[in-house]
């Protein structure tokens, strides 16, 4: 009894110790788009957004992230004045993963490095699983980005008061049958206890889909635009 036991103990460990490996040398395929004027010889710097996609465009495929969001918008809007980039979960993660986030932080900070980027106009949002990332990258990392925009998630209301001085901007559908709209409405009424900057639109007869009317508002990005985030180099 104690040998097979050990041996399973033995084997969750073996695996544990596998998928560590494989995660902490995996990188992070993405999809990358620039303003129609952009030049990398330029002095010129952009805003740039990161985008979290949801679970269904897990995997191995970046076309898949063209189904929705942000990758969507700007396939058929060649004038998206913004640097965006679109990391891809792998199909057996999740954006609610710590090993995740750190995974699109490290690619952030190094495309940063070497690109055009405004580094007071950097930008997070995300859908549905990408939504949950958005909140809880935001909370770990609120001096990195301007503004928010987390759709049809949720996130720790004990992280309120770090997110409580960043301009959060979040939606979600009043009768979501896949994340209850209460994950949202935990979220906003944390941060209004702190008197914080968030505004909250609900979609009333609207299901889990509240990111397509959300990216199409053309509201949304002259609201982030106005945000700007003071660095200290």
């Amino acid at each position: 009894m104690h040998y097979h036991l050990n041996k399973f103990l033995l084997l969750i460990f073996v695996l544990q110790f596998f998928i560590q490996g494989c995660t902490k040398n995996m990188e992070i395929k993405k999809l990358v788009s620039y303003p129609k004027s952009y030049e990398k010889k330029s002095n010129k710097k952009w805003p740039l957004i990161l985008f979290l996609h949801g679970i269904g465009e897990r995997g191995n495929n970046l076309e898949l992230l063209k189904l929705h969001g942000i990758p969507k918008i700007i396939d058929s809007n060649k004038e998206f004045p913004f640097i965006t980039v679109s990391p891809q979960c792998p199909l057996e993660f999740d954006w609610r993963e710590n090993k995740m986030q750190d995974k699109v932080i490290s690619m952030l900070e190094n495309f940063i490095k070497n690109n055009n980027v405004d580094k007071e106009r950097i930008y997070i949002t995300g859908l549905s699983m990408g939504g949950y990332g958005t909140w809880s990258i935001l909370s770990k990392h609120p001096k990195l980005f301007a503004a928010a925009i987390p759709i049809c998630g949720g996130g720790n209301p004990a992280k309120a008061l770090k997110l409580k001085d960043i301009p959060i901007w979040t939606f979600h559908g009043e009768d979501d049958d896949v994340i209850p709209v209460i994950e949202t409405i935990n979220m906003v009424d944390a941060i209004n206890n702190l008197n914080g900057n968030i505004k909250f639109t609900m979609y009333p007869n609207t299901k889990h889909d509240s990111w397509t009317e959300t990216y199409n508002n053309k509201d949304i990005y002259s609201w982030l635009l106005s945000h700007i985030r003071k660095t200290e180099d």
